[in-house]
């Protein structure tokens, strides 16, 4: 189940950026075509409205980085200035990890259920109970984005959805601390799919040395010159 929730916050994670590059690449390229003395063509692309790229794409955005946060958490690549925490004794430190963890997720909870509460109210209310066919009675429809047209409701559901899986990858580190007593660690350098090379040989050239006589230097070696053979 938890594989499955991985790989569908990064597939939605990968198709929002990728979608959004697409669409603006598009937009970008239909507003200097379209100026072009391009005969039929240039008619064609005139009558072509991409108005609505921008507000995709802010859309898309804003989605990607309310997920993306909640990526950042389980894969631990957030930006954290962690120098007191780390000179502390084994103890103290766990303590202050856990409570910045329990803190992050009591904050995020409360941005999801107050962002839960705003798109309910912002139309959610309406559209459910039409959908149901419950009466609605004073509630209003609410308002819907300028150029998509969509009700903004479903827009601002990110808040909520990715401020509560937020608050869940909160939890879920801090419970995977307090068994491991690790955190996650993001390796900038390493390339996923990349194996690291376990060892390492440079060889130096000069014109005097025989072909046979180069230096070699193993990763992990001990000596600061290296082994020579």
């Amino acid at each position: 189940m938890m594989k499955v929730l991985d790989h569908l916050e990064e597939w939605l994670i990968t198709f929002l950026m990728g979608a959004a590059t697409v669409v603006i690449f598009i937009a970008v390229v239909h507003r200097y075509t379209s100026g072009m003395p391009l005969g039929a063509t240039q008619d064609w692309l005139l009558t072509l409205n991409t108005s609505w790229a921008q507000e995709l794409c802010i859309i898309m955005f804003v989605w990607m980085a309310k997920f993306g946060a909640a990526y950042g958490v389980r894969t631990g690549i957030h930006v954290g200035v962690d120098v007191l925490i780390n000179r502390m004794k084994d103890k103290n430190r766990a303590k202050f990890i856990i409570f910045g963890l329990l803190a992050g997720a009591l904050f995020t909870g409360i941005v999801g259920t107050l962002g839960a509460r705003f798109v309910w109210e912002n139309g959610l209310h309406y559209a459910l109970f039409t959908r149901l066919g419950l009466p609605v009675g004073d509630v209003p429809e609410g308002p819907i984005t300028p150029d998509l047209e969509w009700p903004t409701w479903f827009v601002y559901s990110a808040v909520p959805l990715g401020s509560y899986l937020m608050c869940f990858r909160f939890l879920q580190v801090a419970v995977s601390f307090v068994r491991t007593g690790e955190l996650p660690h993001h390796d900038v350098g390493h390339v996923e799919g990349v194996e690291e090379p376990e060892d390492i040989t440079y060889a130096t050239r000069d014109d005097h040395l025989h072909p046979h006589d180069v230096v070699h230097h193993h990763v992990g070696s001990n000596d600061k010159g290296g082994d020579k053979q």
